[in-house]
């Protein structure tokens, strides 16, 4: 009688750690596949971004990759929706990196190394100091 309620136990522990959330993935999946809608920014399991742009008669979706370049996949193919904040945030990043590449370097922290290195003729006034 015991074995068989520890074989129940370890039953139910499968089902409550591997099944459940496996079945709750796809059901989210499967609602994000089905909330896909014309406008759209999508990511496809392949890497590619796209915007769709409209769904056809056999449930594929007409994806805009670029100017003027679609493309046909099937519905399945969608890994995710991209959201405009995630867009927004990438922006505000590549403008901060920008920002810091244009700042004016301060030559007299550089080291002899980096001198070294961006002064490679070896007859430079820079290198025959250094000699």
């Amino acid at each position: 009688m015991a074995q068989l309620i520890l074989l129940l136990a370890m039953l139910v522990l499968l089902w409550a750690l591997l099944i459940r959330p496996q079945r709750s993935r796809q059901r989210q999946q499967q609602d994000l596949l089905s909330s896909v809608e014309p406008g759209d920014e999508i990511l496809t399991v392949g890497g590619l971004y796209g915007i769709v742009q409209e769904i056809d008669d056999e449930d594929d979706l007409i994806v805009e990759v670029a100017d003027a370049v679609h493309v046909r996949i099937a519905r399945r193919a969608v890994a995710g929706v991209v959201k405009p904040d995630d867009e927004e945030d990438a922006d505000e990043a590549e403008e901060d990196a920008d920002d810091a590449a244009d700042e004016p370097v301060d030559e007299a922290s550089e080291t002899d190394s980096e001198v070294f290195v961006k002064d490679d003729d070896p007859e430079s006034p820079a290198a025959l100091e250094r000699r």
